[in-house]
Order: C-alpha cells, then sequence, then structure tokens
C-alpha cells in the first residue's frame, strides 16, 4: 500500500522528529531553507519552499515511492489540498496526523511566540 503522511502541528512539536521515526522518503518546506547545513529562513522565499515540497513529493509519487511523509504546520485544511490531489491522482493513501508539544520539545527554528500564538489560533481541525 502507497502511504503518505501529512503531519501538522505548530514548530517544536516535534513533527521532523516523528517523521524520521516513519521511514520512507520525508520531505517539509523547511528543507528548501537548509544551505551548506545551515538554516536560513527568508519570508520572501516561503511560497517557493512550499513549491518546492509539493515537486518533490509529486516526483516521489510519480516513482512509486512507497512511504512519503511532509511535516509542515499545516495551520489550515487548503494548505494540505495539493497533497490531498496528489494521493489521489497516485493512488496514495493519505493519514494526516496532528503532533501536540507535550513533551517540552524546542521550537528549533526561533519562531517568535506571538507567531506561534496567531498560528493556534488558526489551526484548524477535521474531524470527520
Amino acid at each position: 500500500m502507497k502511504q503518505l503522511f501529512l503531519l501538522r502541528g505548530l514548530p517544536g512539536s516535534g513533527k521532523s522528529t516523528l517523521a524520521k521515526t516513519l521511514g520512507g522518503r520525508h520531505f517539509e518546506a523547511d528543507m528548501f531553507f537548509v544551505k551548506d547545513g545551515e538554516y536560513k529562513f527568508d519570508v520572501n522565499y516561503l511560497k517557493m519552499a512550499h513549491e518546492w515540497c509539493q515537486t518533490m513529493v509529486w516526483g516521489n509519487m510519480k516513482d512509486q515511492t512507497d512511504t512519503i511523509v511532509v511535516s509542515n504546520t499545516f495551520t489550515q485544511e487548503w494548505e494540505m489540498k495539493p497533497y490531498y490531489e496528489m494521493a489521489e491522482r497516485f493512488g496514495y493513501t493519505v493519514f494526516s496526523l496532528v503532533v501536540e508539544n507535550r513533551h517540552g520539545g524546542i521550537n528549533e527554528h526561533g519562531v517568535p511566540d506571538g507567531i506561534l500564538e496567531k498560528m493556534e489560533n488558526r489551526f484548524e481541525l477535521k474531524l470527520r
């Protein structure tokens, strides 16, 4: 069975750590900002980072990779839509998992508390 895991949660919740335990190919928009092993975020390239992530997933689905894991914040339902559409096209079963920071995880990318609060307030859940 071909599987796509969409890991959702605020920065520091443990999405990337969980992704590594699931196996398969792992992608996240933050990978776009890693240059020479150093994370250098630039908000001006955020849209491009998400496009890169979607392109990587598309290519792996086209190649029939068994397990693909995407760990982005996905605070809004519409942010996952391109992945659901790709999964349908290529025959992947989608698992959307919300990862909560109940372990005191650290926000490794230095997202300010005010931004974290805004993200938390707009986080949408679809329970059925």
